[in-house]
């Protein structure tokens, strides 16, 4: 099976991966970071932004439970970033701590 015929969620899977503060700190100053909440599915919710489920976001955003990522958290996550997860759904960089 090519990899374009995988289901986007799966795609999107396969795409996600660790990634270190470092590798973030450019998109950071540009605001293209979203924060997910643990309690989330870091691929759900990339799947829902790719296929511009604006309902889905727009609930998430809402509840603060995806949000551009705030200087806070920024600071947190550059103490500690061996635990971060991230997937590109262009312009975004949808990044989870994991615990």
């Amino acid at each position: 099976m090519d990899e374009l015929e995988l289901p986007l969620s799966t795609r999107l899977n396969l795409e996600t991966g660790r990634i270190t503060w470092k590798e973030l700190g450019f998109f950071f100053a540009r605001g293209r970071i979203l924060q997910v909440v643990t309690e989330l599915d870091l691929i759900k919710v990339a799947t829902a932004l790719a296929n511009d489920d604006a309902s889905q976001v727009s609930g998430w955003l809402t509840a603060q439970q995806v949000r551009i990522l705030p200087d806070a958290i920024a600071k947190e996550w550059a103490a500690d970033d061996n635990n971060l997860w991230a997937v590109v759904v262009a312009p975004w960089v949808v990044v989870q701590k994991r615990s």
